[in-house]
C-alpha cells in the first residue's frame, strides 16, 4: 500500500490550485440573493481545478482506467449542477438535481461493485430511508418522486464507494478511504441542502454546505488515481 508521505509528496503539489480556489470562494462568499457569471464561476473554480488535478496525470492515464475518467465526467456535470444551483430560485433546482442525479450515477460506475458487501448496503438503505422520512412530509409535487430517487442515487453511491473499504481484513488503499469519506461527506452536504431547503432553516448551512462538498470532491477526485501509485510502486518493489 503506497504510504501516506508519499501521497502527499506526489498528490499534494497538484493539488494547490484546488486549495486556492476554496479560499477564493469563502473569502469573496458571493451573495446567492444576487446570482451572476461571475457568483457562477467563483463557486465552480474549485471543481475546474478537481478537472485539471486529474488531467495533470496525463490523458494515457486517463485512456487506460475508465474509473477515473468516469470521476472526471462526473466533476464535469457536477459543475454544471453547482451553476444551475446559482439561479434555484429563477427555477433551476431541478436542472442542479439532475446533473447530480447523473454525478452520482457515474461515480457508482466508477467505484464499481466489487466486492458487493451486501451488509453496508443494508446500513446505507436504512440511513437513507430514515432521510426520507425526514424529508417526506415536507415534500409536494414532483419532489416528493424527484427527492426518493435522489437520495436512493446518493445512497447508492455511498454503498459502492464504502462497500470496498473493508479494515478488518486488510483489504483497503488509501483510495479506497478517500472514496469512502468523500461519499459519506458528499451525502452530508446533499442531506443539509435538503433540510435547509425543505424543512427548516440550518444555521451556518451554507459554509456546512460547501465545506463538506468540496472536501467530497477533493477526495473522490483523490480516489481516482490509485492505479497510478499502485504501478509506481510495483514498479520501486521490482
Amino acid at each position: 500500500m503506497v504510504s501516506p508521505v508519499t501521497v502527499v509528496k506526489s498528490e499534494g503539489p497538484k493539488l494547490v490550485p484546488f486549495f486556492k480556489a476554496t479560499c477564493v470562494y469563502f473569502v469573496l462568499w458571493l451573495p446567492t440573493s444576487s446570482p451572476s457569471w461571475f457568483s457562477a464561476l467563483i463557486k465552480c473554480l474549485p471543481i475546474f481545478c478537481l478537472w485539471v488535478f486529474l488531467l495533470a496525470h496525463g490523458f494515457s492515464f486517463l485512456g487506460a482506467h475508465s474509473s477515473a475518467r468516469k470521476i472526471l465526467a462526473g466533476l464535469i456535470f457536477s459543475a454544471l449542477g453547482d451553476a444551475f444551483l446559482i439561479w434555484q430560485e429563477q427555477g433551476y433546482f431541478v436542472h442542479g438535481l439532475l446533473m447530480f442525479a447523473i454525478t452520482h450515477i457515474l461515480y457508482s460506475s466508477a467505484f464499481g461493485m466489487k466486492p458487493l458487501n451486501v451488509s453496508v448496503g443494508l446500513v446505507i438503505s436504512v440511513v437513507s430511508g430514515l432521510s426520507y422520512s425526514l424529508l417526506y412530509p415536507y415534500l409536494s409535487g414532483p419532489f416528493t418522486y424527484l427527492v426518493a430517487v435522489y437520495i436512493a442515487l446518493i445512497g447508492f453511491m455511498g454503498w459502492r464507494a464504502m462497500a470496498g473499504l473493508q479494515l478488518a481484513n486488510d483489504l483497503w488503499t488509501w483510495t479506497k478511504l478517500s472514496a469512502c469519506l468523500g461519499s459519506v461527506l458528499f451525502m452530508v452536504s446533499d442531506l443539509t441542502i435538503a433540510v435547509n431547503k425543505f424543512c427548516f432553516p440550518v444555521p451556518h448551512s451554507r459554509a456546512i454546505i460547501m465545506a463538506t462538498y468540496y472536501a467530497a470532491q477533493m477526495l473522490i477526485a483523490l480516489s481516482a488515481v490509485e492505479c497510478q501509485d499502485v504501478e509506481v510502486a510495483r514498479k520501486k518493489r521490482t
